[in-house]
Formats: C-alpha cells, structure tokens, sequence
C-alpha cells in the first residue's frame, strides 16, 4: 500500500478523519502541519509571522517531500498544499489522493474560532474562506483520486465514505 492524502479546505475535517481512517487501514497517522510545527520548534501561525506565507510553504514542501519517502501512512496536509506544482506532482506519485470537500460556511462554523488562522486573521474571515476555497477547488479537484463531500456529515461517516470510495476507486479516477 502506499501513502493515502487527505486533502481539502480547512475545517474538512482532515486530521479528525485522518486519525480514523489510519486505524482502519492499520496506518500510521502524520499530522503535515504537526509534523511542520515540531520540525520548525514553533507554531504554524509564528512561522507565518516571522516568515511569511512563502517561508510556510517551503517547510510544507520539505515535510512533504520527506513524508513521501517515509513507509505508507494517512497524511493529513495542510489547505494549501495544492499551491505547489511539486506538492501536487508528490501526492499523485506517492500515494491516492482523496479530497474532502467542505462548502466555505460550513468550514467555518467547524472551526469556530479563527485565531491561529494566518489566512483568515486580516478582515472578514467568512469572504477570505469563500475566495481562498473557491481559488483551490479547481487544485483539489485535479489532484484527486476520489472526491468525498463532508457536507452535514459526521467525522464517523466521513471516515467511513472515505474508506468505501478509496476500495470503490481502485485507482480509476475520481469519485463522489
């Protein structure tokens, strides 16, 4: 088996359902934004601050990069993952890709609380999620191998559709 990605806009539900479906397939579970934090000593939001986006995101394709050579797993990425050419040519190569797709709103209400959320700090969060969610969906959509709509859904059945569309797939593309 190799690596399995969860991918997605923040608030789908990755690292919740991640945890999940890793004990399902009898995986370990790597958190990429944990990974990152531990890695870098600090805070996602501090590497932000002291480093910008750009700064994030190298660390992100590093810890990806590393993670791809790693034995399999369940990977919970971060939201913007995507942004990479190279991170989208490492999901595909390492592993199948799964996307979970949350509407922006309900991403949101998941998350309550925005602080520690550098994208969603500067104005209104509810139109930063919308426009940053629908610059992405295109991204998740083509690096997918399965696509799982979490809308009004548990973690539990979130978990489980997962898993019923990864044995559905079986690597023919895409499903909802």
């Amino acid at each position: 088996m190799s690596h399995v990605f969860l991918i997605g806009f923040m608030g789908a539900g990755k690292s919740t359902v991640g945890r999940r479906l890793a004990a399902r397939l009898d995986l370990p579970f790597v958190d990429l934004d944990a990974r990152i934090e531990h890695t870098a000593g600090r805070a996602i939001v501090e590497i932000f601050d002291a480093e910008g986006e750009q700064g994030f995101r190298d660390r992100e394709r590093e810890s990806l990069a590393a993670v791809a050579g790693e034995p399999s797993s369940v990977v919970a990425c971060g939201g913007g993952i995507v942004l990479a050419d190279e991170n989208r040519r490492l999901l595909r190569e390492a592993g199948r890709v799964v996307y979970l797709k949350v509407r922006a709103g309900e991403a949101l209400a998941r998350i309550g609380d925005t602080t520690g959320r550098p994208l969603l700090e500067c104005g209104d969060a509810g139109a930063m999620a919308a426009t940053l969610l629908a610059a992405r969906e295109t991204l998740y959509r083509a690096v997918a191998d399965v696509e799982v709509d979490t809308g009004g859904l548990d973690r539990d059945a979130v978990a489980d559709a997962v898993f019923e569309a990864l044995e559905a797939s079986d690597g023919r593309g895409a499903s909802s």
